[in-house]
């Protein structure tokens, strides 16, 4: 047993009482904490161990309770020491979409992601201790695909051409993302993040980074997923019925865009979400010593390659993907 894992359970017995307590791992994650399944009277619990040197949780607090707030289905915080990183959760089950969702539910479960996505968006703030998604962090983000994706991970070299077309690429997808009406982003808004629950669903997980960004950021983290791939029709049919939602619910004002520019805000808001998912996949691997992540790389870049192949601007990013592609 580990040190950490030692404290936590001290702490539940010494500071909250539970004398009997006994931990087993309730799931993996892509961070540094680490989530334990506690069995008390009859009911499930869940310990969150966020150590201090390497996450803060101090953010899944407030957002949690901000989220709580607008009515949204996210774990009770029943206990918590943020100095030691430790957080005693409510248990919102085991039942992740990614392991649920078929051709026959897949409407019904996205139809409820995508009511709690409007209450977020439409009642969220979009003023307030939140980040800014800005441009430096946009850019930050794509940089990961530069530098661990093709340069640590592929060994790729590109020449000088190269990177100035990629970087006027990155500028093109940060000029999108910034047009765009904010909102309340939770960030990683998929299925390895949601949990089908028998009432109130979805069960609404890993919130902490959540910042004031792009109306479209969640639509396309949901509907363009870097673990699950749907055909591109269906997907352009539920973006388009989420962008009447809203129109109705008045997330997007009049005149903010008509149906083909939100299509194309949706279309590259994808594109740097998933430069920077596969960079990340590929720091996992090489930094963390996570290379279960290294899969979901070839559909993740095919989203890149599929969405630049419509738009001219991204051609250049397109044959890089390719290349990319090529030697994975």
């Amino acid at each position: 047993m580990g040190e950490r894992r030692e404290r936590l359970e001290g702490w539940a017995r010494q500071q909250l009482g539970w004398h009997d307590a006994a931990l087993t791992p309730a799931s993996a994650d892509a961070s540094f904490r680490r989530y334990f399944r506690i069995q008390r009277d009859g009911q499930s619990y869940i310990l969150m161990d966020a150590p201090p040197d390497r996450e803060d949780c101090r953010p899944f607090v407030y957002i949690s309770h901000l989220l709580r707030d607008l009515g949204l289905h996210v774990p009770e915080i029943l206990a918590e020491d943020t100095a030691q990183g430790f957080l005693l959760l409510s248990d919102l089950g085991s039942r992740l979409y990614l392991g649920e969702l078929n051709e026959a539910n897949v409407d019904r479960l996205y139809g409820d992601a995508l009511g709690a996505l409007a209450t977020l968006q439409g009642c969220g703030p979009t003023e307030s201790n939140l980040p800014r998604y800005g441009r430096r962090l946009l850019l930050a983000e794509m940089s990961l695909f530069r530098d661990w994706l093709l340069g640590t991970h592929l060994e790729m070299t590109l020449n000088d051409s190269e990177r100035q077309r990629l970087e006027e690429s990155f500028e093109s997808l940060v000029a999108n993302a910034l047009e765009q009406p904010v909102v309340c982003v939770h960030r990683d808004f998929h299925s390895r993040n949601l949990m089908v629950s028998d009432h109130h669903n979805p069960g609404i997980l890993d919130y902490q980074d959540a910042v004031i960004g792009p109306v479209t950021y969640d639509l396309v983290s949901l509907l363009r997923d870097c673990y699950i791939d749907w055909p591109r029709s269906r997907v352009e049919g539920w973006a388009r019925g989420y962008y009447e939602l809203a129109r109705q619910t008045g997330i997007l004002r009049p005149g903010d865009a008509d149906e083909t520019c939100f299509l194309r805000w949706f279309d590259l808001m994808g594109v740097q979400r998933h430069l920077k998912a596969a960079g990340i996949f590929a720091r996992l691997n090489h930094r963390d010593g996570k290379p279960g992540y290294l899969a979901d790389i070839p559909r993740t870049l095919g989203y890149v390659q599929a969405v630049s192949q419509r738009y001219p601007e991204l051609a250049d990013l397109g044959l890089i993907t390719e290349r990319a592609l090529a030697r994975l």
